[in-house]
């Protein structure tokens, strides 16, 4: 029988010999349900597993690489590096999408385009590696196709803070000011009150967020003003 992931063992330098454990990782639950005969069980155990793997795995990474960083930033920048983001956009460089199984509905829904199954996907990855192989094979992977220089781009450029102490910093640092927030809209009864806010840098608007709190309607504002700054607005 042909091995269908010939080219992705290739691709990662691994070699499994359970190839259903390997198979594992792409059954997508959806599938199951039109495959109810299917033997195997959809990747959601394997994901859970690989979720701690990953935690792990990036903790001891941070710890052992950026001995100077604090605990609280170790924490911001494992939120950022294991998003479902960044894990979808390792899993795209590796087609890990073509060999997943879904059901009809998915695939016409584009789900192997879909960033929460291929982060889940990618996860999935990481635990049929470490329980084929060891936590070693596993940490190796994830340095090479998750951090690799992704990480420390994050980390020198400080992507891990909330979108408005960024923002903050960066308009000190070029502009010697600060911007501010005014909440445009407010609607919703008391204990559930919608807010609109913009953020404003010299009385001009560079963007507006929306959330159930003010914080929530700032950092969103926050991140499409660094969005716009990005593509060198003037301001």
């Amino acid at each position: 029988m042909k091995n269908q992931y010939l080219d992705l063992e290739k691709k990662i330098a691994i070699s499994f010999k359970n190839k259903s454990l390997l198979e594992n990782v792409f059954i997508h639950r959806s599938y199951l349900n039109e495959h109810r005969d299917l033997k195997l069980t959809s990747n959601e155990r394997l994901e859970f597993l690989g979720d701690s793997v990953l935690s792990l795995i990036t903790s001891v990474y941070l710890f052992k690489n950026y001995p100077y960083l604090k605990e609280g930033e170790y924490t911001d920048i494992k939120g950022t590096i294991v998003c479902a983001e960044s894990l979808s956009s390792a899993a795209k460089k590796l087609e890990l999408g073509k060999y997943i199984f879904l059901s009809k509905g998915e695939e016409k829904n584009q789900g192997r385009e879909n960033k929460n199954i291929l982060a889940d996907c990618f996860e999935a990855l990481i635990a049929a590696i470490f329980l084929e192989k060891d936590f070693e094979t596993a940490y190796q992977f994830v340095v090479k196709f998750l951090f690799a220089e992704k990480l420390d781009f994050i980390i020198k450029n400080r992507l891990y803070l909330p979108a408005k102490t960024q923002l903050q910093e960066w308009l000190q640092e070029k502009y010697k000011a600060l911007p501010e927030y005014k909440v445009i809209e407010e609607k919703g009864p008391a204990h559930k009150k919608f807010f609109k806010v913009g953020v404003y840098f010299k009385e001009k608007l560079l963007g507006f967020g929306t959330g159930f709190s003010k914080k929530e309607a700032e950092e969103q504002a926050a991140k499409i003003a660094i969005e716009k700054l990005k593509k060198e607005v003037k301001i």
